[in-house]
């Protein structure tokens, strides 16, 4: 399972740890990746993604899943986001 973000597309980075003699030695910063449940006001729905707490604030402060899907570009978003975001667009074009 990768270590990528479904919602942001944030991956892990690649830093060194620096000693108190100047030794760098590589280092791998993970995301902080969490399994949630997410609720889709408009599908009525909840959805399970993994992903990370920032991102997970990110939602949250744009107003929930919906919003956050439908503003976000999709070269970010995960195949399981991407096929969500297409029933929001769907029920969006079907309700109006």
């Amino acid at each position: 399972m990768s270590r990528i973000c479904e919602l942001t597309g944030k991956g892990r980075q690649v830093g060194h740890n620096v000693s108190h003699a100047n030794n760098k030695t590589k280092k791998v910063f993970l995301p902080n990746l969490q399994n949630v449940t997410l609720m889709s006001e408009k599908l009525d729905r909840s959805f399970k993604f993994r992903v990370s707490t920032q991102g997970l604030r990110s939602v949250e402060h744009n107003g929930g899943l919906d919003n956050w899907l439908l503003k976000t570009k999709d070269e970010k978003l995960s195949a399981n986001a991407l096929k969500v975001k297409r029933e929001l667009k769907k029920a969006n074009a079907e309700a109006a």
